[in-house]
Order: structure tokens, then sequence, then C-alpha cells
């Protein structure tokens, strides 16, 4: 995840944003089907990042299908609407995610024939051996189907923006739980955001201590002890 950037002082205004823009990654993250599990939400900035959900993967992934496509543009989408609904502000936290979900968008239509427009590849590209290796892309189609493909993105991205508009605006309250423990404790790992959203206790009650989990030794019971050796008397050899 990244170093943490321990100098940095936020705001209690920016630290509020950015747990709502977190946790509105994390809960469509938990709402979409076909996801990679939410590890882990921190909104300690590390690296580059104010805040961060991670999501890992159950396994090992050499496919991916259109609807875990679109699921992503969602969760990357998720961040932008938190701040919308619940703070009345967007702010500019969420330049990445949108470039990142237009970049998936983009690549459905023009690379994956996951769109409309059919099984077919827009733009190919050709490989600058003598730039440096520049990859440059030739554009080897009309500008009437460069609208098309424009159109096609667009609607792929708003459809999936408003599936995480819905996702949230339905689980208001628990987003609301989610972005103020959030806010309070600053991580959270994937066991705390689960019960959070469920509406149950961050910690579990009936969870035993370390002393009462650990076993009780019994005490011996009281016995007259066997002595050693036999007793001295005068008939006993032993006084000899």
């Amino acid at each position: 995840m990244g170093a943490e950037r321990k100098s940095m002082i936020m705001t209690n205004e920016d630290k509020r944003v950015i747990a709502y823009h977190e946790a509105g990654h994390t809960l469509v993250g938990l709402k979409v089907p076909n996801a990679d599990p939410v590890h882990k939400v921190t909104i300690i900035p590390r690296g580059m990042a104010l805040g961060l959900t991670q999501q890992l993967p159950e396994g090992d992934r050499f496919n991916y299908t259109k609807e875990y496509m679109l699921g992503q543009i969602a969760i990357l989408m998720g961040g932008r609407i938190a701040e919308e609904v619940f703070l009345n502000s967007i702010t500019t936290g969420a330049s990445n995610d949108i470039e990142r979900a237009t970049e998936l968008g983009r690549s459905m239509v023009c690379e994956y024939g996951m769109s409309d427009l059919g099984p077919l590849t827009f733009g190919k590209k050709e490989e600058q051996i003598f730039l440096g290796r520049e990859i440059a892309q030739h554009r080897d189609f009309s500008e009437d189907t460069a609208i098309k493909i424009d159109q096609e993105v667009k609607r792929i991205v708003s459809e999936q923006y408003a599936r995480a508009k819905h996702i949230i605006e339905e689980n208001r309250e628990a987003m609301i739980r989610l972005s103020e423990t959030l806010l309070e404790r600053e991580s959270l790992d994937a066991v705390q955001i689960r019960r959070i959203v469920s509406g149950l206790p961050i910690d579990d009650e009936s969870t035993p201590s370390a002393d009462e989990d650990r076993p009780q030794l019994k005490e011996p019971s009281a016995k007259p002890l066997k002595p050693i050796l036999p007793p001295i008397t005068g008939s006993n050899p032993a006084t000899a």
C-alpha cells in the first residue's frame, strides 16, 4: 500500500472528504457482484494517494469478464458519488478515478469488443522502434465512427455511475456508519468493514479475552506423600 506520509498534516474537513470518498469505493465494492473482495480501507496518506481502498483477488486472474470490467468502473465512480450525495460538493480527489474509468470504458469499446458497436477493434497500435520505442496509435476509422466510440464510452461510464449512485443511496445508513467509523479509526480491515455495513459492533464482543481463552490448570488433589526412605528406627539397618 506504500509508506505512510506522516509529515502530511490534513484538516478535519479534508479528512472527512477523504473518509466519505473511500467509503463510497468500499461500499460499492462490497455490493457489486464478481468484484475482488475489499481487503482494507484507510484515510492515512500513502505514496501519492490521500486515501486508499484495497481490493485483493481470491486467486490469479488471467481473463476479465465484461461484468467484472463494468463493476470496476462502478467502484471507481463510488468516491465521487459519495462526495456529491453526502457532502453536497465534488473535489479534485476523483480525478484519477475518472481517468481510469474512462480508460476502462474506451478499452472495452476499442480493444475488447465489449460494447454495442460489436466485436470490433478500433485504432491499431504501432511501435516506432526508431523513436525510442514509442507506441503510436494509428487511427483506422472514420470521423463518424470516432463520434460513435465517444458516445459508447460515455454511455458505459454513465450507466455505471448511475448504478453506483443507486447502491450508495440505497445504503445511506451503512455509508454514514462506515464513513464516520473510518474517520475515527483511520484504517479498517475486511472483517471490520463487513460488520459495520451489516450494522454489527465493529469488535466482536463474544470473542473471549486472552485470560478467558487460556486453559485453566486444575489444582492437584491433596494426597498424603509417601516417604522415599523408610522411617528411621532403632531396628532399621539404615541407622547403623
